[in-house]
């Protein structure tokens, strides 16, 4: 939009903030790797593809992005992991599982050796850090979508 500005704000704890609006406006035709992988979460369960050299992708990776080879393998990985690298969320999307202030995160589940993308319910800035443990937080009712793991929280609780 020509003519528009980006308002990117100094906060005090040094980070930049800067309005973003992220959707994707489309359906995707699953496939069998994902169906997988979400009917999984549904049952309570993270699972993950695992290529030959060993690596375990969660979300599962359909082929080795270093070799193209089909990935049929799965593992399931833990319910926890470290949080690699976050970004908060200061007004949550109106059909938002969180209806407060969140961050997204890409954590490393145990047993995965490639982050996903989630929720992580925190208080505040202060309350999110790289290195951070963080545990899922299942939905009451699950069905086969990202939404039936909640978010994540701080491990401590």
């Amino acid at each position: 939009m020509a003519g528009d500005k980006l308002q990117v704000t100094f906060e005090a704890d040094g980070s930049l903030s800067a309005p973003l609006t992220l959707f994707y406006p489309y359906n995707r035709t699953l496939g069998t790797t994902y169906a997988r992988f979400l009917s999984s979460l549904a049952d309570k369960r993270i699972e993950g593809t695992k290529a030959q050299d060993g690596r375990v992708f969660v979300p599962p990776a359909e082929f080795d992005p270093s070799t193209g080879a089909p990935l049929n393998d799965w593992v399931q990985v833990g319910e926890s992991g470290t949080v690699v690298q976050w970004s908060w969320q200061p007004t949550p999307f109106a059909d938002n599982t969180l209806d407060k202030p969140f961050a997204w995160a890409l954590i490393l589940l145990d047993g995965a050796d490639v982050p996903m993308l989630h929720a992580v319910r925190a208080s505040s800035t202060a309350d999110m850090a790289v290195g951070m443990r963080v545990k899922a937080v299942w939905a009451d009712e699950r069905s086969p979508e990202i939404t039936a793991i909640r978010c994540f929280e701080p491990a401590g609780g």
